[in-house]
């Protein structure tokens, strides 16, 4: 299940990421994904982390959605690699364990996969920044479970809304609230006039069949 924050916070939220330049909406000139998607949009959070008040923003959102969304977590955990430092800040503001996950075991020592103390039956909430078809989030959740986690759900910063991603996270049974969504984000972008009424067609036919997307000829 995926659930999207107040609208309030959405809107707040997607204003910060566009202002800090940590999200893009560039309809006639896309970009390029690792997976070799053509997107009109490319998200880094990561870069909201130079931003100090941008940051004390976001931690605070997902802490209040940790707080009443999984009121019985007794440890927050990061996934590699975007995830980790905002679930350190999450950690330290709900004064709670910090763990992360890796992507692949180690290659040395213990090789784990699973970095810091993890207690059998601990309740976990994941933190991510970024959710876009949910593979490696649900991969991070499954590895704490195989580890003797109980996973409550999933905290991220913002989701672009795939098909692919609810029906992924349904099947893995994780519950997974964002701070905000594409169609949020749109509507500031609009607001902000980084685009224009006329490329919202094309900016939502994307969304809907990212996979086989195409900018429109000039």
């Amino acid at each position: 299940m995926i659930t999207i924050a107040k609208p309030e916070i959405a809107r707040a939220i997607s204003l910060e990421l566009l202002d800090v330049g940590a999200i893009q909406i560039r309809p006639a000139k896309p970009f390029t994904w690792a997976s070799g998607w053509k997107s009109p949009i490319y998200c880094d959070n990561r870069l909201a982390l130079s931003f100090p008040e941008t940051r004390s923003i976001i931690k605070h959102y997902l802490s209040d959605v940790i707080r009443s969304q999984f009121p019985d977590a007794e440890a927050i955990a990061g996934v590699a690699t975007a995830g980790i430092p905002q679930g350190v800040l999450v950690a330290e503001s709900l004064d709670l364990p910090f763990m992360y996950v890796r992507s692949k075991p180690k290659g040395h020592g213990m090789e784990n996969l699973v970095e810091g103390k993890l207690e059998k039956g601990q309740k976990i909430v994941l933190v991510e920044d970024l959710v876009s078809t949910g593979g490696s989030s649900i991969k991070a959740a499954e590895a704490l479970r195989e580890a003797g986690a109980d996973v409550l759900g999933m905290a991220a910063i913002f989701t672009y809304g795939f098909d692919v991603a609810v029906e992924n996270f349904e099947k893995a049974q994780i519950k997974l609230v964002c701070l905000s969504d594409y169609p949020h984000l749109l509507e500031e972008a609009l607001v902000k006039k980084l685009i224009q009424n006329d490329e919202l067609a094309t900016l939502k036919e994307w969304r809907d069949n990212p996979s086989d997307w195409s900018p429109a000829a000039p």
